[in-house]
């Protein structure tokens, strides 16, 4: 079926909530993608920082192809190994708690919301601006971003977005407050990190006030900072983190993993899902987490995203580059970031993606090679030349 076949069947049959780019991917290895036509795609996005090992990594393969030939399915009102398996990985890989399994990484800011307020019934919610936490009620709701919210209004009351200031959350956060949820690396807003005075005022009112800390680890998690999680480059320790995206390997899956006192604050039929850990993806994280979980791997991602965010200062049209590991993104001095990230595509072939007009974001593979950073900023040079900076 050729590309203007799909885009055809696009047209006729599906709701049209994305702008794609004008290419069909059929295979991916490691950090490369083939399209239809069987040229090769550097891939730096990873899907949004999904497939953070590679696309098809074997041990995540493996685990799949054989949970799926054994046992898809059976529900959460019966028990199955990966899943308890997984969430004693989680739990002991991060804050000893507990673990909620859900979907996505939205559904995992609605398990967030939902705990904070059982455990401080009616409980308002404080986030920060720059986040973005989701498009489902709760967490579009706790999303602060006027453009996203206003088309979907009245939102989910109880919601309060501030200034990423110490003096902002200090007028926000008080006995009221059930939660606060924070990015500690912005994705979406640009690839921010949130300082770190301001993490600690957060983890201080909270502890002052009774309200929950929770950290959004959706797109920062599973080691794609160069620690396993983000918080742990942070003063703080949250009550609770959100992942999803990488967990799986590249399969659907999301995580509330919460901290001691939260662990038991929801109750039978407080929450549930279909198809939450299911066994097929649960197998996928366990083998994505025991790669990833790997003292070396994730020291070298920090070492590769200080080369990759050193070289790509010095490229032409750049004015700002920020990040932590291998979490990335640049400022354009005369904008037109969706313009060079088409233009990327289609000429240099590599896959960046734009935040906003001005901003490009990487979120190349934790197991990228030295040749391939090479490449990936021979390409990003060609292009940001092209692209007149």
């Amino acid at each position: 079926m050729s590309l203007a076949e799909l885009q055809r069947l696009e047209s006729q049959s599906v709701i049209g909530t994305y702008v794609r780019q004008p290419v069909e991917f059929v295979r991916g290895e490691g950090s490369w993608l083939w399209d239809a036509d069987g040229e090769s795609y550097l891939d730096l996005l990873c899907g949004i920082s999904v497939t953070n090992l590679g696309h098809c990594h074997p041990r995540v393969v493996e685990a799949v192809r054989e949970q799926a030939g054994t046992l898809m399915h059976v529900s959460n009102l019966f028990y199955t190994e990966p899943a308890m398996e997984l969430a004693a990985r989680l739990t002991e890989s991060s804050l000893g708690g507990k673990v909620f399994f859900c979907n996505s990484g939205a559904e995992s800011i609605e398990a967030a919301v939902k705990l904070s307020r059982r455990a401080k019934a009616a409980g308002g919610v404080v986030t920060i601006s720059g986040g973005f936490h989701g498009r489902t009620y709760a967490a579009l709701s706790a999303t602060g971003q006027e453009e996203k919210q206003a088309p979907f209004a009245p939102l989910v009351p109880g919601f309060t977005t501030v200034a990423p200031t110490v003096e902002a959350l200090g007028g926000a956060i008080g006995p009221d407050t059930a939660a606060v949820i924070i990015e500690p690396v912005q994705g979406e807003g640009g690839i921010r990190p949130v300082p770190d005075e301001v993490l600690a005022f957060a983890r201080q009112a909270c502890d002052e006030h009774g309200a929950a800390l929770v950290l959004d680890e959706v797109q920062a998690g599973m080691g794609r900072t160069g620690t396993l999680w983000a918080y742990e480059q942070t003063p703080v320790v949250p009550d609770a983190i959100t992942t999803a995206k990488a967990l799986g390997g590249g399969l659907p899956i999301g995580a509330l993993i919460t901290g001691p006192r939260l662990a038991d604050a929801l109750r039978p039929g407080d929450h549930g899902s279909t198809f939450a850990g299911g066994p097929v993806v649960a197998r996928a994280a366990l083998a994505a987490l025991e790669v990833t979980d790997d003292p070396e791997l994730l020291a070298r991602v920090g070492a590769v995203g200080e080369r990759l965010r050193e070289e790509i200062a010095g490229l032409p049209g750049v004015s700002e580059v920020r990040g932590r590991g291998l979490m990335v993104g640049f400022d354009l001095e005369t904008g037109g970031a969706p313009e060079l990230v088409g233009a990327a595509l289609g000429a240099q072939k590599i896959v960046i993606n734009a935040t906003g007009p001005q901003t490009v974001r990487l979120l190349p593979p934790l197991t990228i090679t030295d040749d391939e950073v090479a490449t990936a900023l021979e390409r990003l040079a060609a292009a940001l030349e092209g692209h007149g900076g």
